[in-house]
């Protein structure tokens, strides 16, 4: 076969070598099969909580301390009045763990030697970096929305192939909540997140994150049960969201106001004060 690029040509060879080179070092028939694109069993119609088996706000009954359950209060007071949820935000932070595994949008697995990368396209362009390849905690890590996170595959029936992914994730940065409805986590993002990932074992189609958060906003260890449903479209559509062209929401000072199409600012609860115009000159 002639190849009329010559630079294509390389890089198609290249790209075989890669493949061959790498077989013998990744059995890909050892991990289970996560392939294609993953949505929350709920329901998109559904406001995604972080307990898909509870209803959202109170009835999550978050077992928070007295002085986080008083900033959660406030926040679904800011709701009732008319406050958009925690994410996207006036500032279009990213949901961060453990939100993100709500999977406000699909989700996209991919298992390569020494690292399971999950891919989250909500806010921006999510790759959750799990690695499995042994190493130790670091010393020092820098804080991420993602965290830094170091997983093990295990055969847990010994069958020769692996059935879980454990997971923890530490070196979190915030303001980060639990889910829309403002459940906060603690401000000294000391949160240790652990999980067990893992196929059903009646539905190949069904995925299971097991997640326990340990937390200083929180009396105790708080698990949940999430699922995802494997999409049946063989060539699933990926969108593309990118947060300034979908936030309605802006942060003035230490206000939050809404926007309208027309890019008026509008107040976002009844008996807000207007922005400061001090910097404006004014008709007199």
């Amino acid at each position: 076969m002639s190849h009329g690029n010559p630079i294509a040509a390389m890089a198609l060879a290249a790209a075989l070598c890669a493949v061959h080179s790498g077989a013998q070092a990744f059995e890909d028939s050892k991990y289970p099969d996560l392939h294609g694109q993953w949505i929350r069993a709920a329901g998109d119609a559904d406001e995604p909580r972080f307990d898909p088996h509870k209803p959202p706000g109170r009835g999550q009954e978050p077992p928070l301390t007295p002085e986080y359950q008083a900033i959660f209060e406030a926040n679904l007071r800011e709701r009732d009045a008319g406050v958009p949820g925690t994410w996207p935000g006036p500032s279009c932070l990213p949901p961060g763990m453990p939100a993100q595994m709500t999977a406000y949008r699909p989700l996209e697995f991919i298992i390569v030697p020494d690292t399971t990368y999950i891919r989250i396209d909500y806010i921006r362009e999510t790759r959750r970096r799990i690695y499995t390849d042994g190493r130790a905690w670091p010393k020092e890590a820098e804080g991420g929305f993602d965290g830094y996170s170091i997983g093990q595959w295990i055969d847990e029936d010994k069958d020769g192939r692996y059935d879980v992914l454990a997971v923890e994730t530490r070196h979190l940065k915030g303001p980060r909540y639990f889910d829309l409805s403002g459940i906060p986590l603690h401000e000294d993002n000391e949160t240790v997140i652990r999980e067990r990932i893992f196929l059903d074992k009646t539905d190949p189609a069904l995925l299971h994150d097991e997640m326990t958060v340990i937390d200083h906003a929180l009396t105790r260890p708080w698990t949940v049960v999430k699922d995802y449903r494997r999409s049946t479209d063989p060539q699933p559509q990926w969108d593309e969201y990118i947060c300034p062209w979908e936030s309605n929401t802006i942060r003035i000072g230490g206000e939050i106001y809404l926007l309208d199409k027309d890019g008026s600012v509008r107040p976002s609860r009844l008996g807000q004060p207007p922005p400061s115009l001090k910097y404006f000159r004014t008709q007199r």
